[in-house]
C-alpha cells in the first residue's frame, strides 16, 4: 500500500477512534464514583483511560506528521513548524490538555467550579497533572520528532501507570480528610 493510502486509512482510523473515545469518556465519568470504591479497579480504570487518551494523541500526531511529510499542505507556508519545533508544541499541548482535564474533573466532582476554589483544585491536582503532563509531553515530542519506539512507548505507559497510582492515592487521601 502506498504512503498516501496508508495516511488516509490512518486518518479514518483516527476519526473512528475519536468517536469511540467520546463514548468511552461518557461511560468512564458516569461510573467513576462506583469505581473509586475499589482501589484496584480504580487504578486499572484510570490507567486504561489514560492509555486510551495517550494512544489517541499518538495516533493523531502520527497522522499529522504523515500529512506534513507527504506534502498534503503544499500551499501552507508554515505547515511543518510543529514538526520543526516538537518540544515547544509538546509543552504547550501537554499543559493545555492537563489544565482542561483538571477543570473537567473538578466540574464533575463539585458539579461546578468557582474562581475561589480554582487555586485549591489546581494545587491538589498538581502532582498528578505534572506526571500526566510529562507523559503527554513525551508522547507528542517523540511522535513529532519521529523517534517513538516500543521501549519509549512502554516507558510512557509506565508513566501513566504511576500517574494512576498517584491519582487513586490522592483521591483516597482527600476522601479520608473529608470524612
Amino acid at each position: 500500500m502506498d504512503a498516501k493510502k496508508s495516511t488516509s486509512l490512518l486518518g479514518v482510523a483516527f476519526l473512528v477512534l475519536l468517536g469511540l473515545s467520546y463514548a468511552e469518556n461518557l461511560f468512564f465519568f458516569n461510573i467513576l464514583g462506583d469505581v473509586l470504591k475499589n482501589q484496584l479497579l480504580a487504578v486499572a480504570m484510570l490507567f486504561l483511560h489514560n492509555v486510551l487518551v495517550v494512544s489517541l494523541i499518538l495516533l493523531g500526531m502520527t497522522f499529522y506528521v504523515n500529512l506534513v511529510v507527504l506534502n498534503f499542505f503544499r500551499r501552507e507556508k508554515h505547515a511543518d513548524v510543529v514538526i520543526t519545533h516538537p518540544r515547544i508544541f509538546a509543552f504547550i499541548f501537554a499543559c493545555l490538555v492537563v489544565f482542561l482535564s483538571i477543570i473537567r474533573g473538578a466540574t464533575l466532582i463539585n458539579g461546578g467550579i468557582t474562581l475561589e476554589t480554582l487555586p485549591l483544585v489546581l494545587l491538589i491536582s498538581a502532582p498528578v497533572g505534572i506526571v500526566e503532563g510529562y507523559g503527554i509531553y513525551l508522547t507528542i515530542k517523540k511522535t513529532l520528532s519521529r523517534t517513538m519506539s516500543m521501549k519509549g512507548l512502554g516507558f510512557i505507559y509506565g508513566v501513566f501507570f504511576a500517574a494512576s497510582l498517584l491519582e487513586v492515592g490522592f483521591i483516597n487521601l482527600l476522601l479520608a480528610t473529608v470524612a
